[in-house]
């Protein structure tokens, strides 16, 4: 069965400017939906449809949408997030540098059915060709009447102004990107209240990704039963897997969810280097547990099927590992990765972090010792689910999963007092 694409232009095309787009479709979804149909029933639509965030958590987009205040309370804004900072992640990236007005269509429908006013898109900032494409494209736009004021004879105001981060990962956090948006420390806050009852500038405000946003007009220009026969019952529609590490074609690959995670890697990227077999592979960026060859063959990519197994969908970032790599190391740069971006608003993750990374450092550099092991099991235990946001959860599952299901590598590691693979220690 062939599969439909309809986030990233074919054969690497780029529809950046506003003919390449509106030639293949565009906008006609934003037009229909304020010429004829009411805000209620794309909210509505988006809600049937199924389609879930594809920032990580997985929520449903049309639920997040129907908890802003029915009190009419303005102004309202959408934060779009594309800070985009989780390792082995490049999707919106994708979306925003080939096909950013399907993003703006996107955050137009959405802002019409939710009377929002404005959106503000939190653009990773060392993506220089994306935000200059970004920022073009909207100047495309408003000049075509897609924003500004009264678009398109409805009556609706709305603008898009593009923010670039500075290189927190935690700023991917929603109430983390929200204070740094309105100029504050990058930390995330306490909730209640949550952001569609208390977000920007204490205002209702929608929380999305990049990917989400662009979703939204094909739900509505394939419509809701269309859209529901791609991926599965409980995770519709397609998704961009960016696919990294040992496979001979690396790069992004748009299919449905539900799709073999064998498949995406022996298939659409081109498999194993020559004469390797699989050892690893992370679906879904660095905080999301790692699985086993074994079970890495025989999973399909979707939110149950991945829960299920222990593990989650992320960010579909997929991370594949060979017979060469030596997953000590592999845990211990995710650990030093967390322990610099966490925040240290909390007790369990900033000093939580920081035993980690000193744990297997140890291991690596051939000074660790057997009970660091269960060590390293007990602090993991302490940092889940006590946080005020899930970096500490990331810290304990990126690092501490491979140690739950490769213990016998780590334990190599101190028998050998360093790594058996390479012979050396890393400083990291």
């Amino acid at each position: 069965m062939a599969v439909v694409r309809y986030l990233l232009p074919p054969d690497g095309q780029s529809w950046s400017k506003l003919a390449d787009y509106k030639k293949n479709g565009g906008y006609a979804a934003a037009e229909n939906a304020l010429e004829s149909m009411k805000p209620e029933d794309i909210g509505t639509a988006v809600k049937g449809s199924g389609l879930r965030g594809r920032g990580g958590a997985g929520f449903s987009a049309g639920i997040k949408w129907s908890f802003l205040p029915s009190d009419g309370r303005r102004p309202r804004y959408i934060a779009c997030n594309g800070d985009e900072s989780e390792p082995g992640t490049y999707k919106d990236r994708q979306i925003v540098e080939r096909n950013p007005h399907q993003l703006i269509e996107g955050l137009l429908i959405a802002s019409f059915a939710n009377t929002i006013d404005a959106a503000y898109v939190y653009l990773r900032g060392e993506y220089r060709t994306a935000y200059d494409n970004l920022r073009a494209a909207i100047a495309e736009a408003k000049e075509a009447g897609y924003l500004g004021k009264n678009i398109l004879g409805s009556g609706l105001d709305f603008e898009i102004y593009v923010h670039r981060g500075a290189g927190a990962y935690i700023c991917g956090e929603e109430t983390g990107l929200m204070e740094s948006l309105e100029g504050r420390k990058g930390q995330p806050r306490k909730r209640p209240p949550f952001p569609a009852v208390a977000g920007l500038w204490r205002q209702p405000t929608i929380i999305n990704n990049i990917e989400t946003m662009a979703q939204v007009p094909y739900v509505l220009r394939a419509g809701v039963d269309s859209y529901k026969t791609i991926g599965t019952e409980k995770s519709t529609g397609n998704t961009i897997f960016g696919v990294s590490g040992c496979v001979m074609k690396p790069g992004p690959y748009e299919l449905p969810l539900g799709t073999p995670l064998k498949e995406i890697i022996f298939e659409h990227a081109g498999g194993l280097r020559p004469g390797r077999t699989l050892k690893a592979v992370i679906p879904g960026g660095v905080s999301m547990p790692v699985l086993t060859a074994e079970t890495a063959l025989q999973v399909t990519m979707d939110h149950d099927t991945l829960q299920k197994n222990g593990t989650l969908l992320g960010t579909g970032a997929v991370i594949v590992m060979d017979d060469t790599v030596c997953l000590v190391r592999v845990a211990l740069v995710i650990a030093r990765f967390f322990r610099h971006e966490s925040c240290g608003q909390c007790t369990q993750c900033r000093e939580g972090t920081g035993w980690l990374h000193k744990l297997f450092q140890g291991i690596e550099r051939g000074t660790g010792q057997m009970r660091d092991l269960d060590t390293i099991e007990d602090v993991c235990k302490f940092m889940e689910a006590h946080t005020i946001c899930a970096l500490s959860d990331a810290a304990a599952w990126g690092a501490g999963y491979f140690v739950r299901r490769f213990r016998p590598e780590f334990e190599a590691h101190i028998e050998h007092e360093g790594c058996p693979l390479a012979g050396v220690s890393f400083e990291v």
